[in-house]
């Protein structure tokens, strides 16, 4: 069967873009797992989309553009108890962004980390006939701020593992998911860490940027990193601006590209990167070589850029033909 097909679990969420002053605010549909689906389907990729997302009008927006760009929604829950999480973001000068919280509602647990084992459980035709036909799944590490939504992410990687997907982590460290939990405020930031260090030993691809690669490996060195796992995942660290270093397939390198254009957000780069990367390496024969590895990072970084130049994670996504225009006319 042929496994073209790219599943991204997790969390689905707003947002709230604050503007410097304060004193206006625009809601923007986000969430690193829900930004990759949608960038992967802009990017002519097949692609499903597993979480909780609230019966309210964010979700219903998220069902509105999620049918546009044609992801499919079999195992996405519509929440009918709690909602959509939104989250309170800061943009300075140079576009970069802060995560300062969370917009309170009545419950303090939002849709998002609501995902249930049981409602996977029941659908577990549905997944195994989806896993059959995919190659890769993305997914991320916010959620296991939440026992409940840990405990169903953690069931779907190692079903997963029957079917010899490719799982790709995305660390996307962000201390408000944890220090906002219900359930894991009280721990220690070191027990978060080796919570997400042993998580992260699922991962064939593990994608993080330099800052998070200090904070939990001490070095940001792709083939080091790599081998502090028994699967030795390929490695894939980004720098904003900065050179990109990669440990693919048992070739190291450094990427460095510069692009004319102005940041305006850099909300969802990361995301938009990812996928694009993703979406180069879905159709490579093994072995892939140095110079096609090169080719899909050049590509993913284009995604990451053009992606800066909009405000909002999923609205200034490029769509395939404008990444290739772009690699057209700026060729290195």
């Amino acid at each position: 069967m042929n496994s073209s097909k790219v599943i991204c679990i997790g969390e689905a969420l707003i947002d709230s873009i604050i503007s410097q002053t304060g004193t206006k605010r625009i809601n923007y549909l986000g969430g690193a797992p829900a930004n990759v689906v949608c960038a992967l389907s802009k990017l002519k990729i097949k692609t499903s989309f597993i979480g909780n997302i609230g019966d309210d009008t964010f979700g219903l927006e998220f069902l509105k553009l999620f049918q546009k760009l044609e992801v499919d929604t079999t195992i996405l829950k519509i929440d009918k108890k709690y909602k959509t999480r939104i989250v309170e973001v800061a943009i300075d000068k140079a576009g970069d962004r802060s995560f300062l919280g969370f917009s309170n509602n009545k419950h303090d647990f939002f849709a998002d980390e609501a995902l249930d084992i049981n409602f996977l459980k029941n659908k577990i035709e549905f997944i195994e006939n989806l896993f059959s036909k995919s190659k890769f799944i993305i997914t991320g590490t916010n959620l296991l701020a939440s026992t409940q939504s840990a405990e169903s992410i953690y069931y779907l990687l190692k079903y997963a593992n029957k079917f010899k997907l490719k799982i790709v982590i995305d660390l996307n460290w962000r201390e408000v998911f944890w220090n906002n939990s219900a359930s894991m405020s009280s721990m220690k930031r070191e027990d978060q860490i080796k919570k997400i260090m042993d998580f992260l030993s699922f991962a064939d691809i593990l994608k993080l940027s330099k800052e998070e690669a200090e904070i939990f490996f001490e070095k940001s060195n792709p083939r080091a990193i790599s081998k502090t796992f028994p699967k030795c995942p390929d490695v894939v660290i980004t720098d904003g601006g900065g050179p990109i270093r990669w440990f693919i397939n048992g070739f190291e390198g450094i990427s460095s590209y510069t692009y004319p254009g102005k940041v305006i957000d850099t909300t969802g780069a990361g995301d938009a990167f990812l996928a694009g990367l993703v979406s180069q390496m879905l159709h490579l024969k093994e072995p892939i070589n140095n110079l096609e590895i090169e080719k899909a990072v050049k590509f993913a970084s284009v995604c990451g850029f053009l992606t800066c130049q909009g405000e909002g994670a999923i609205e200034s996504q490029p769509v395939y033909e404008r990444v290739q225009n772009f690699l057209n006319l700026y060729d290195q």
